[in-house]
């Protein structure tokens, strides 16, 4: 391929492999997204409404809030591993992508 020459980007993207790619990366994200999301707000709804169900101590002096707050960290840490892992299969695929394009 010629260097100077700019990719066919247009083509690129009309691809199948490439559209393929686009709707695997949405069924991960998003999903991730809405779950983590709902899990932050399911913390903030109990605290505010239930604050009883999330006071009565579970470990000692420990209480549910507490726990349902350091899971947050927990479960942070999880979703990126996760993101981690599948970026790079989404990297991989998006590099067979273009080496198949010719770049």
């Amino acid at each position: 391929m010629n260097p100077t020459r700019e990719p066919n980007w247009s083509a690129i993207a009309a691809m199948p492999e490439f559209q393929a790619l686009l709707r695997a990366k949405r069924r991960f994200v998003i999903p991730c997204c809405v779950f983590f999301t709902l899990y932050y707000l399911a913390f903030l709804i109990l605290v505010g409404w239930h604050a009883d169900l999330l006071s009565k101590p579970v470990l000692g002096k420990v209480n549910g809030a507490y726990l349902f707050a350091l899971s947050q960290f927990f479960m942070t840490w999880i979703m990126a591993y996760l993101y981690m892992y599948k970026a790079n299969q989404f990297d991989k695929a998006a590099a067979d992508l273009l080496r198949k394009a010719g770049l």
